[in-house]
């Protein structure tokens, strides 16, 4: 990645921030310890109800507090410090947390679509009442255990991972209140797989970007909202910069981006004070957290090979 020649300058700019993910460990705590004894509380009241809603709710409940664990997990490896080995820490750990999360919510909905099937083949009679109670109570737990990490969404990929969760878990419960209602009322027992399915399909819907996103940070690609042609114009028009190349910018985490980047400058170098200029224009501009700049010559006697590549 980096090249050591005789007209070469390389410079590492750092900006590493762990107090988010501290933050969060007390929701992780909450959502894991609530909905673990609520997904029991389902299963128990599931049979007594003769309902299959609320048991493959329960199933996908467990799935989610497996889900919640991981990010926990990857949340807490975050603010451990590089290792030897591991130079950058274990921040992709939060990466990997994601795309599970997002492959365990995939899962699940392939498990309620087969209940809800199952179900319009052969439609039993379930207890209203109990279906609605305990469907309510799961409004409650998921919906506010959700706005813990509601905040921590909007940028970190591994938290929205865990918001997602939490938040479809309460979608699904409002579905199964509303599905309660309408079988107590009309004995419609066709509803509740209908239900089911329309939730199976909304739960896909907001799934699909987290998937995307995963798999994409997975494969070191440019992370989605870093905007990649204004960064390549900003070092393009440093001045006595002619040239830009090997620029690469990639995810060390879903919340810490890297990047490495070639400025070719025939006439000039860059001083430690440009470089800290560079760094918190990097940072507050375009969210980058940890940058490596190489400046070059571009003597032809000693050319970067890396410039016909990258």
């Amino acid at each position: 990645m980096a090249h050591s020649h005789k007209h070469s300058d390389q410079h590492h700019l750092h900006s590493h921030q762990h107090t988010g993910a501290q933050s969060f460990n007390l929701a992780f705590a909450i959502a894991v310890s609530l909905n673990l004894g609520f997904t029991f509380f389902q299963i128990i009241y599931g049979i007594l109800a003769n309902s299959m809603s609320l048991i493959a709710d329960a199933a996908h409940n467990f799935g989610d507090v497996f889900g919640l664990v991981l990010a926990w997990g990857a949340n807490w490896l975050l603010t451990l410090p590089s290792r030897k080995r591991y130079s950058y820490g274990y921040k992709r750990t939060t990466i990997l947390a994601a795309l599970a999360n997002a492959l365990i919510l995939v899962s699940t909905t392939v498990l309620i679509a087969y209940e809800s099937i199952i179900k319009f083949l052969h439609p039993l009679a379930v207890n209203a009442w109990i279906v609605i109670v305990v469907a309510m109570i799961g409004i409650v737990i998921n919906g506010g255990t959700a706005l813990l990490f509601m905040k921590g969404a909007h940028d970190d990929l591994n938290i929205k991972g865990a918001f997602l969760h939490l938040l479809s878990d309460a979608l699904i419960s409002i579905g199964v209140v509303v599905a309660g209602i309408l079988i107590l009322y009309t004995h419609w027992l066709w509803i509740d797989p209908l239900a089911g399915l329309i939730i199976v399909a909304m739960i896909l819907w907001g799934t699909w970007g987290l998937l995307r996103d995963s798999v994409r940070l997975i494969l070191d690609a440019v992370p989605r909202h870093i905007d990649q042609h204004s960064i390549q114009d900003f070092f393009q028009h440093l001045p006595h910069v002619q040239a830009v190349h090997d620029l690469h910018i990639w995810g060390l985490s879903t919340k810490e981006v890297a990047l490495t980047a070639h400025l070719i400058m025939p006439e000039a170098t860059l001083s430690d004070a440009d470089y800290q200029k560079i760094n918190i224009t990097l940072k507050e501009k375009f969210k980058i957290d940890h940058a490596t700049i190489q400046v070059e010559k571009g003597n032809a006697e000693y050319p970067c090979k890396r410039s016909h590549i990258c």
